[in-house]
């Protein structure tokens, strides 16, 4: 008997998608990236690069997120 994706517990459905997902980013070099999409991360490279700022610390932020909750 087949059963619906719907059918199965949330749970369930959640680890399938991040088996999903894990086997997508084994393979990545499988899906090279287009022309748009390497000019779009230069840009962003770009733009990072001639800004300076690295941003906050994982650990800040997360701090940050932890006290909102």
């Amino acid at each position: 008997m087949n059963a619906s994706l719907h059918d199965l517990p949330i749970e369930q459905r959640i680890q399938l998608v991040e088996d999903l997902w894990d086997s997508i980013e084994s393979n990545q070099q499988v899906l090279p990236f287009t022309q748009e999409q390497r000019q779009a991360l230069n840009r962003r490279l770009d733009a990072f690069e001639a800004d300076g700022d690295t941003g906050r610390s994982a650990d800040s932020v997360l701090s940050d997120i932890r006290s909102k909750l």
